[in-house]
């Protein structure tokens, strides 16, 4: 699996359109910014730290867009998958709230898992 970190607006707008929204940084780099396992923990706190309101996506790589998905080398030469297409609902696992701990850094694991399909948009 690898991993999505968004807003609950942008959760929100995906369930209704069948497609997360881009970020400004993903429309400013051309691609959807994803992590793996061991890099979204650092990604939540190095881009989102102090920020409320978010979720993370866990994401099927196998239910992507055929050719869509490519590991680049990015921050510290690590390979990030980077999204060249849309990010489909129907390619989200699971989502869950992120809140914030005491030193303002996104929680990732500490929330319940949600099935992306029992999430009302409402």
């Amino acid at each position: 699996m690898i991993y999505k970190i968004c807003s609950t607006e942008a959760w929100a707008a995906c369930q209704k359109s069948g497609h997360l929204p881009w970020a400004e940084v993903d429309r400013r780099d051309g691609f959807v910014h994803l992590s793996a396992r061991n890099q979204v923990e650092q990604t939540a706190a190095k881009h989102f730290a102090g920020q409320t309101g978010l979720m993370i996506l866990e994401v099927d790589p196998d239910a992507l867009p055929t050719d869509a998905l490519r590991w680049e080398v990015s921050r510290g030469g690590d390979r990030f998958p980077h999204l060249y297409a849309d990010l489909p609902l129907s390619a989200v696992s699971s989502a869950r709230p992120a809140p914030l701990d005491a030193d303002g850094i996104p929680q990732l694991w500490g929330a319940t898992q949600t099935p992306a399909a029992d999430l009302d948009a409402s």
